[in-house]
């Protein structure tokens, strides 16, 4: 199982069903949480702004009308169905939507991670080792920050936090901060008054 910040890719045969079933529960769970931020007791607050409600609501849409299927509906959404290449997956909403997709080589869901034009973020479940180094391998996930059976927390305590491809521009925390604010150079210095050639050259 591998999931991108609003991408859930799950292995068809193992574990689609089950894991499906669970977050359409789950979510039934949060929407009852659902409420002013500043209550203590809320889990969920809402979209911040009515742009934000007018993408979310345009993004679930375009979704039914590509052919994606509502699990559960509402604020947050589940849907399924759709193609990893449909425009409306493709498009980073920030909205509360997630998609998700099943495989059945490790080589799709790669594929599906990847043909986002985003990349801060992604995560994998997994048990097998092969599978693991796969994902973050050089033909592995492409996202600037990669988790192994933790969930995108997106605050991946001192580490580099930066993204790829549209969500690229450098990083922060951990040493990676500081060095984008700085040029750096090898220097090497001969102190000596014999000059030093490369690789033991010796010229007559």
């Amino acid at each position: 199982m591998s999931i991108n910040d609003y991408l859930l890719i799950l292995h068809s045969a193992q574990v689609y069903d089950t894991v499906l079933d669970n977050i359409v529960k789950a979510y039934g769970g949060v929407v009852k949480r659902l409420g002013d931020p500043l209550d203590k007791n809320t889990l969920y607050g809402p979209l911040h702004n009515q742009m934000a409600v007018d993408k979310f609501k345009n993004a679930v849409n375009d979704a039914v009308r590509a052919g994606g299927k509502i699990e559960f509906g509402g604020k947050p959404t589940i849907i399924t169905g759709l193609e990893p290449t449909s425009s409306v997956v493709l498009k980073e909403t920030f909205a509360p939507i997630v998609y998700v997709f099943k495989y059945d080589l490790l080589e799709e869901a790669i594929l599906i991670n990847n043909e986002v034009q985003q990349g801060l973020s992604s995560s994998i479940f997994t048990n097998d080792i092969s599978r693991l180094f796969k994902w973050i391998g050089p033909k592995g996930s492409d996202c600037g920050i990669v988790n192994v059976n933790i969930p995108t927390s997106g605050a991946e305590i001192g580490g580099a936090f930066g993204g790829e491809k549209h969500t690229g521009g450098g990083r922060e925390s951990g040493s990676d901060s500081w060095k984008q604010y700085m040029r750096r150079s090898t220097i090497t210095i001969n102190n000596g008054k014999v000059l030093t050639l490369a690789q033991g050259i010796n010229f007559q």
